[in-house]
């Protein structure tokens, strides 16, 4: 009787432990990975000049979260990260640069991963997990028109693609660039720690070890129309995020219009996110 329990008990181990077992051991704790959302500087712009074109260092990836059928990319699948990275028609923003720079200072066996899900012109309401539909309902329709691509649920698509990414890798921090919507709005910052609280709590994360990264706008220097967040409210999130890193858009430069980043201004904050979050990783940076 005791021998039937014994090879039963191995049985069992042999059904039932490998799978978590290799689970466990195909996450590559070097695999660096970062969730990334905003409006339409995040979402990504800027046309790409000379200097960004060529080869992307392969360490450097991005996980699709809508179907590339230009780019031959498929959602929720991993691929070098080339720009668009975050949708299929956007151009090239922040998040290229801040891939390519953490990976150029960071040791070889190390590798990064983007997941973008950003929006133009949408305010931080978009994303709060149990309210997004009463703001996307009264949304303008072109709106709700690049909404359908992430199923007219973004929050969603981002847990969504950041549980496909956590098998392979760890999510090491969260990067935002949002508030023109927003720019007079005392509440965002308790806004914004809703939504990190939330991505804590549906990615099993721990706070103190997931840092987030949140830029300046357009600066009043560049013409930029709601530089008094950046004064005004920005600063505030560090008092309900303790984890929180305030990226300077001071000298980025911009394009003409009053809201937006230049391709150059594009490369120099993505710089800046990575220098921010490398240091949090202690390693060092050098332009």
């Amino acid at each position: 009787m005791k021998l039937y329990k014994i090879i039963l008990i191995f049985a069992l181990l042999f059904f039932f432990v490998p799978d978590s077992f290799t689970q466990e051991q195909k996450t590559d704790s070097t695999f660096y990975i970062y969730i990334c959302f905003g409006q339409s500087n995040m979402e990504a712009g800027a046309r790409p000049e000379k200097q960004d074109s060529g080869a992307v260092d392969k360490r450097f990836q991005m996980l699709a979260t809508v179907d590339f059928p230009k780019q031959n990319r498929e959602k929720g699948k991993w691929y070098v990260a080339e720009p668009p990275i975050n949708r299929p028609e956007n151009n090239m923003g922040p998040i290229d640069w801040f891939g390519r720079t953490m990976v150029a200072h960071l040791p070889l066996e190390y590798r990064v991963g983007v997941i973008n899900v950003s929006i133009a012109g949408a305010k931080i309401e978009l994303w709060e997990k149990d309210t997004y539909k009463t703001y996307l309902d009264s949304a303008e329709t072109w709106m709700q028109n690049i909404c359908k691509q992430y199923d007219g649920n973004p929050y969603q698509r981002l847990v969504e693609m950041a549980k496909i990414a956590q098998k392979d890798g760890v999510i090491q921090g969260i990067l935002i660039h949002q508030g023109e919507s927003n720019f007079d709005d005392d509440h965002w910052p308790n806004k914004v720690k809703k939504i990190y609280d939330n991505l804590m709590t549906d990615l099993n994360l721990e706070p103190e070890k997931v840092a987030l990264l949140a830029g300046e706008l357009k600066s009043k220097e560049e013409n930029g129309v709601c530089y008094p967040f950046n004064t005004k409210i920005l600063p505030k999130l560090k008092t309900v995020i303790p984890n929180a890193h305030i990226i300077s858009s001071k000298g980025v430069k911009g394009t003409t219009d009053p809201f937006h980043f230049s391709t150059a201004g594009m490369r120099t904050l993505g710089k800046r996110y990575a220098a921010k979050m490398l240091e949090i990783h202690g390693f060092s940076f050098q332009e």
